[in-house]
């Protein structure tokens, strides 16, 4: 696919129909990427259930989380090792390797046993496929961006690069997409399917054999097994494009760096540009795009106790309506410039966040909003005796009282506060005025097992007879879609603008800052210097939002706790924006220093250009 060079004098004219095809083929190979990555996210609680059975259910849905932050914390070292190879051997053929990883990775996901065949080979092993998927995903998008904004007009690079940040979520929604169509099908044609542990029988409190949906049982594995075909597309797709007319230049003149990481990361100069970028730009785009996304599905499906099909119905219509948002404001960043939208997107969440998740929570599920409001439940427990729960390995357990009765309360959604009592004075919980005490987790046997059970009996009765919904099916007042397109009622329509409220807030953060980050770095360490920091910012800032908030929520007794970490990161990076990031896009830009920023005009194409 030929591609014309910019020479100076044409930096400006629009772009001819090959390069767009160019970027054109780079989005549609980046969505697909996104979308092997994110199909794990979407069906997290399922896999683990296949996977991690040897476990009671909260430790299991603990390693599941474990096995998508796997994914996450890789990633910037995906970024090291995929960076330094675009900016030694071309963008091209790093990308070729990156969606070769990802889609096998992704397809061997889908052929894996689970842990009755294999035992915990079978964990292992999907932990492993999960940091090849992060390692992939780590040299992607630095790639994807940094070859989009080196073929586009000077005076329109948030303009085309906004379309490859409309991948990560056209990638979700796909995923989404898949998933609803392939759960309808095969649960509406497929028998249940028994369910054994061990060889035996698994047997319900009933005495009955526990039948599982087929979607559940074998059902998820058929989008994982369809990203070979994407797989195939994506490679045909991705050699038929052309090295970047930059990159070929920089080539041609002998202008490589010979060793990017050293140059990007191990000089003040540029290291110094990689933590504004960091703390200014990505941490709090990433908060933002996580709590909007991923934290929003997992409070409506996991928190306020909508079921799966319904919340994916929902996210999935606030993503179709507001993807648009990203070509939007990369656009108006090309005449306003990146800093203030992205900025004013970390901002306007800080702001809203409470009132927004407390507004869906109202609206989803009003049984349970009306019981928190109308219901005092306290924990009384010995300080000393409770811990932060946060498990992210999944090998640290909790057993004393104090934490028994607070992950109950959690898991159920309950608001609580909490008492201190005197050193060694078992927890109780009282619900209204009845008082339940806890039980330690050290007992073992059958006193543990009678101990548990008596306990969950007592609390969920007296939450019940305060107003809990605690069983979905007697709760009719929570929002339900009965098919993709029933959402025009009062409640589902309102769920949905919300949602799409928290989607043009990551609209506006994650729209320009591709552009943001291209123009805070030189062509000859472009690719490795802007990728790290994005990829901590995403991989770590916001990959682990999700297990970061649930945690403080349980600690605090509070469902909208965990919203204070992603209110605290995106507030930080609006200070820090405002004080050192530079005006970028068509503006030129001064840091403190008064040393010409990166992002001048001249940097990303005028062939043979370094910063010496």
């Amino acid at each position: 696919m030929a591609t014309a060079e910019l020479h100076p004098v044409d930096r400006s004219r629009p772009m001819t129909g090959e390069e767009k095809k160019v970027i054109l083929a780079s989005s549609l190979g980046t969505v697909f990427e996104w979308y092997d990555f994110y199909l794990y996210g979407s069906l997290a609680a399922i896999i683990g259930a296949q996977f991690f059975t040897s476990f009671p259910e909260a430790t299991r849905n603990i390693f599941a989380l474990l096995a998508f932050a796997a994914g996450f914390i890789v990633r910037p070292f995906g970024a090291l090792v995929f960076g330094s190879l675009g900016d030694l051997v071309g963008r091209k053929y790093t990308f070729l390797v990156t969606i070769v990883i990802m889609g096998l990775s992704t397809f061997i996901v889908g052929l894996l046993p689970g842990y009755e065949a294999w035992g915990v080979i079978s964990p292992v092993i999907l932990i492993l496929l999960r940091m090849l998927q992060g390692l992939a995903l780590g040299g992607e998008y630095g790639g994807a961006a940094t070859y989009v904004a080196e073929h586009a007009p000077r005076n329109r690079r948030g303009y085309y690069t906004s379309w490859i940040q409309t991948t990560a979520t056209m990638g979700l929604l796909l995923s989404l997409i898949v998933i609803l169509i392939v759960q309808s099908y095969v649960n509406a044609n497929y028998a249940p399917v028994p369910q054994f542990s061990g060889g035996e029988p698994l047997l319900g409190p009933d005495g009955q054999q526990v039948l599982l949906e087929p979607f559940k049982a074998w059902g998820w594995r058929i989008p994982f097994l369809g990203s070979i075909v994407l797989l195939a597309i994506s490679l045909y797709i991705r050699l038929q494009m052309e090295e970047s007319p930059a990159f070929r230049a920089m080539k041609a003149e002998g202008a490589q760096s010979k060793a990017p990481l050293r140059e990007a990361f191990g000089q003040w100069r540029n290291a110094k540009i990689a933590l504004i970028a960091l703390f200014g730009l990505t941490a709090g785009q990433a908060v933002v795009w996580y709590s909007g996304q991923f934290y929003a599905l997992f409070f409506i499906n996991n928190v306020v106790k909508v079921d799966t099909f319904t919340s994916n119905v929902l996210v999935a219509w606030s993503l179709i309506i507001g993807t648009a948002g990203f070509v939007f404001w990369g656009s108006l960043s090309d005449r306003v410039g990146r800093k203030p939208i992205i900025l004013a997107g970390c901002l306007l969440a800080a702001l809203t966040y409470f009132p927004v998740f407390k507004a869906i929570t109202h609206t989803a599920n009003p049984a349970l909003a009306a019981a928190q409001d109308n219901t005092t439940v306290t924990v009384s427990a010995d300080p000393d005796t409770c811990s932060f729960q946060f498990n992210p390995t999944g090998t640290a357990k909790f057993t004393s009282s104090c934490d028994i009765a607070k992950a109950l309360l959690a898991k159920s959604s309950v608001n609580y506060t909490t008492v201190d009592t005197a050193p060694g004075t078992p927890a109780s919980v009282t619900v209204g005025d009845t008082a339940i005490p806890a039980y330690e987790g050290t007992l073992a046997g059958a006193d543990l097992t009678a101990a548990k059970a008596g306990f969950e009996s007592a609390v969920n009765g007296a939450l019940t007879a305060a107003g809990y919904p605690l069983v979905a099916a007697e709760n009719t007042t929570i929002a339900k879609a009965d098919h993709f397109f029933d959402i025009f009622n009062a409640q589902n329509f309102k769920l949905v603008l919300l949602l799409t409220y928290l989607i043009i807030l990551v609209t506006m953060v994650y729209g320009p800052v591709a552009a943001a980050l291209v123009e805070l770095f030189p062509t000859r360490i472009r690719y490795s210097g802007m990728s790290l920091p994005y990829h901590i910012g995403n991989g770590w800032f916001g990959g682990l939002l999700p297990a970061t908030a649930f945690a403080i929520s349980a600690q605090a007794g509070n469902i909208y706790a965990g919203l204070w970490y992603a209110i605290i990161v995106a507030g930080m990076t609006v200070i820090v924006g405002l004080l050192l990031v530079p005006w970028n896009g068509h503006k030129r830009s001064l840091f403190a220093d008064g040393t010409a920023a990166p992002g001048a005009p001249d940097d990303l194409t005028t062939p043979g250009y370094r910063r010496t």
